[in-house]
């Protein structure tokens, strides 16, 4: 049973920044590419970015392009989500989630979820 802990979220400015970290449970976290989602209320979840397991290539989603880093370090079983210049419209609860499926972009290609953690930006 793999757990995903995120944490790092809260009540910025827009034009600030967080830096939300997931951290897995499990030897097996350097075998697997990574995502964020995000859902804000009454919202579909949303692909944020994702990260490949050698942290080798990352995808994002066109919004948050220029303004979210994604990385990893496998050695402390850790995925970050850098964002900066943060918008009102990145509020929302922000999920990491392990890839088991061929589709970076889609939730349903993702096996492990974490809890979430709030994000909300103030305008």
């Amino acid at each position: 049973q793999v757990q995903l802990v995120e944490s790092g979220g809260g009540l910025v400015q827009a034009g600030g920044s967080l830096r939300l970290s997931c951290v897995a449970s499990g030897r097996t976290f350097s075998s697997y590419d990574m995502g964020w989602f995000r859902q804000a209320p009454g919202k579909e979840r949303d692909f944020v970015a994702a990260i490949m397991w050698s942290g080798s290539s990352t995808y994002y989603a066109d919004s948050v392009k220029g303004r979210f880093t994604i990385s990893r370090d496998n050695a402390k079983n850790t995925v970050y989500l850098q964002m900066n210049n943060l918008k009102p419209e990145d509020t929302a609860v922000y999920y990491c989630a392990r890839r088991q499926g061929s589709n970076f972009y889609l939730s349903r290609h993702y096996d492990y979820w974490g809890q979430g953690t709030q994000v909300t930006v103030s305008s």
